[in-house]
């Protein structure tokens, strides 16, 4: 057994459960209905923010009746650490956005480094519109000056992972949100 796997394991034994399958599913239910009527004349683009929105967006899409083109953008500051780095684009979006109304779907939104800049790139592409749909609000007060239009749940500044955010590249598949003991 790997080290990380192990590790993983001792952490999840600890974990908070902040909150349950049930209520991570009602925001979901929320935020479409929003999305839905903001955007269901729209013909919109779905961009998901690989990997963490990768959760996100299949729960999401499926609770969104309207004619929409999905495709993802993988940008990252943490590649399996609990800290972010500097922005690494991975991969860019493979349609054209120009004229669109782009909806960038991401996991979390902690400081808000990576959805500013993947609004920025969608506006330096020709954009209609761009708006972007997290899971989870993370509350604190070192957020750049950007916010989400749509905001599932809210958590401490805490370390939180499940339905799409990871712990050392773990625990995407939980059913919940936890936070990790001690960060």
């Amino acid at each position: 057994m790997s080290e990380g796997l192990e590790h993983y394991r001792q952490v999840t034994e600890h974990a908070e459960l902040l909150h349950s399958k049930t209520k991570v599913i009602a925001a979901l239910e929320h935020i479409a209905e929003a999305i839905t009527q903001d955007l269901s004349d729209q013909n919109p683009v779905l961009l998901c923010v690989m990997t963490g929105g990768v959760v996100m967006m299949g729960q999401l899409v499926t609770r969104l009746s309207f004619p929409l083109q999905m495709d993802y953008v993988h940008a990252t500051r943490y590649r399996g650490n609990t800290q972010g780095g500097e922005l690494d684009w991975i991969a860019h979006p493979s349609m054209s956005l120009e004229g669109r109304h782009v909806l960038l779907i991401d996991d979390i939104f902690d400081e808000g480094i990576t959805l500013k800049a993947l609004a920025h790139y969608c506006v330096d592409h020709g954009v209609k519109s761009v708006e972007s749909v997290v899971l989870i609000n993370k509350l604190h007060d070192r957020k750049v000056n950007y916010q989400p239009k749509y905001i599932g749940l809210e958590v401490p500044d805490r370390y939180v992972y499940g339905f799409g955010m990871d712990y050392k590249d773990y625990g995407r598949n939980a059913a919940g949100i936890y936070a990790v003991k001690g960060l």
